[in-house]
């Protein structure tokens, strides 16, 4: 919104940050007021508290549907318009709901037709034919492949590839990476933004996992937090606390809950675990052999969610009528204001979950008195800046492992099977890309009809892997076969390392699943 400030200030946004450009008007006692270029006189003074009244700032607009590319002609337009006292304002909202409607219909309006005008441009965004897309992987589900040929239709897309863990999601599949020129796409990323994994090698010899179970298991019951907005009941610190929060108005206003959840897993198929690493020959700066390590999975926890939602919303109202149909995967333009803020946000989210990771993975090995030796960490949901084929684009892996050559990374199956270290091999065809995990084979609904959670528990104890909490839609029959998918991308990624769980924490209270 507009605000006043002392003379040298600025005008702040939707966003809450300053503006770029603000035009600073003198008025009396010696206090400036900040207002939209061409704004200086005091006529225009006058029309910018009316506009001031009829809440037409850029958050209103955009609730009525006006896109972003927009804004600037329908603020314009409405400032012209009450200058001339055209009509009434109450006949305001109903105008421009009617413009938005039929732009078509209102190119002449002598007040209100610059909007038409622009708006008519707006809907003329040419449509271009879909790219195509490589699998890898063969038990992928229709309803994945149909999500992943809706996104070769976006606008600007330029390259994209499906992993083999790949499965329905919400606009991009997971699995789906998707290569954009100039835009980003807030459910590209996912709404778990930065949903990560991170492993540490421990100083303690894999025999302790039996002999010290007692003390591996009071470590992950007093150390982590699960469940839909569970937090510490004394706040953590990290530095991640000391960056510029006030990108939007999204983190701004999140920012304690944020640091009340830090160090926090969540729901769904997040975990906290630990397990035997064995490394065939000498890696992560480590001899071969068997280690003890510890593994966790989990992203940016409600504040990236919200980011996701605001900026998604922003999108679609915003998508031109050819393209309406491709609902969660509106984009937004990188050069436009959201486009920006989102960036922002999604790295400030970026640093936000590596920080809850680095907090668990303290706080549980200080309570074990055990040393970090090493480790691999790795971003699955996120975008990246990268040049491909000479041009500079936006990949969005949505559930899909960085795997450019040497990067290494972490491939989880499921709490009975293996995880993976892996080591990309930069294959330009996956867009440096591999799977994020297993991927499901089920959905959860189907997963609590088909499994009781006692007997896979059970199970599960005789196979050495110790559930301390989990709920059933999560047990290993809901998911792939891990070694089946990463035979599947053994072009895209070299195993160097293998990770077996042995003690496992989940969220077992029924919570909306955040992954």
């Amino acid at each position: 919104m507009l605000t006043s400030r002392r003379r040298g200030s600025t005008m702040h946004n939707h966003s809450g940050r300053p503006s770029q450009h603000p035009t600073p008007n003198p008025v009396a006692g010696g206090v400036s007021v900040c207002l939209p270029i061409g704004w200086g006189d005091r006529s225009s003074l006058t029309v910018w508290h009316r506009l001031r009244r009829q809440h037409m700032n850029n958050g209103q607009l955009r609730r009525l549907g006006v896109p972003e590319d927009c804004l600037r002609a329908a603020t314009t337009a409405i400032r012209e318009a009450m200058t001339a006292k055209a009509f009434a304002k109450a006949e305001l909202k109903p105008r421009l709901k009617a413009i938005l409607e039929n732009p078509d219909a209102h190119r002449a309006d002598p007040h209100l037709g610059a909007l038409a005008v622009a708006l008519c441009a707006w809907n003329e965004v040419p449509t271009s034919e879909p790219i195509d897309y490589l699998t890898w992987g063969t038990d992928i589900d229709a309803g994945a492949h149909h999500q992943m040929r809706q996104a070769c239709r976006v606008p600007g897309a330029r390259a994209a590839a499906l992993m083999p863990d790949a499965h329905l999601g919400y606009g991009l599949p997971i699995g789906g990476v998707l290569a954009v020129e100039g835009a980003v796409i807030p459910y590209a990323v996912g709404v778990d933004i930065a949903c990560r994994m991170k492993l540490s090698v421990l100083d303690l010899p894999a025999s302790t996992l039996d002999s010290k179970f007692h003390s591996f298991r009071q470590s992950l019951e007093s150390c982590t937090r699960f469940g839909m907005g569970c937090q510490h009941e004394k706040p953590q610190q990290h530095a991640v606390m000391d960056q510029d929060w006030t990108v939007t108005r999204t983190t701004r206003q999140r920012k304690d809950k944020a640091w009340r959840q830090l160090g926090t897993s969540g729901s769904g198929n997040h975990f906290v675990e630990f397990g035997t690493l064995s490394l065939p020959d000498e890696q992560l700066g480590l001899e071969p052999g068997e280690y003890v390590a510890l593994l966790s999975h989990s992203g940016s926890r409600g504040v990236g969610a919200a980011v996701c939602s605001t900026y998604s919303r922003i999108a679609q109202a915003s998508l031109p009528r050819a393209h309406r149909d491709l609902g969660r995967l509106a984009w937004l333009d990188l050069e436009s204001e959201a486009g920006r803020e989102y960036w922002l946000a999604m790295n400030l989210m970026g640093a936000y979950a590596a920080a809850n990771h680095d907090v668990i993975h303290r706080l549980v090995s200080r309570f074990l008195g055990a040393k970090v030796l090493g480790g691999v960490e790795n971003h699955h949901n996120f975008a990246w800046k990268e040049v491909h084929a000479g041009r500079e684009l936006i990949v969005h892996r949505k559930g899909a492992t960085p795997a450019g050559q040497g990067e290494l990374g972490v491939i989880p199956g499921s709490m009975a099977s293996p995880a993976f270290i892996v080591r990309g091999k930069g294959r330009a065809e996956s867009l440096n890309s591999a799977s994020h995990g297993a991927g499901r084979r089920m959905s959860r609904t189907k997963a609590r009809q088909s499994f009781r959670w006692n007997q896979v528990r059970n199970d599960l104890e005789r196979r050495g892997v110790h559930v301390l909490s989990a709920g059933v839609d999560e047990v290993p029959g809901a998911y792939k076969d891990i070694e089946t998918v990463m035979s599947q991308q053994s072009d895209l990624v070299e195993t160097i390392g293998r990770f077996d769980p042995r003690i496992v924490k989940m969220c077992d209270d029924g919570s909306r699943p955040e992954d």
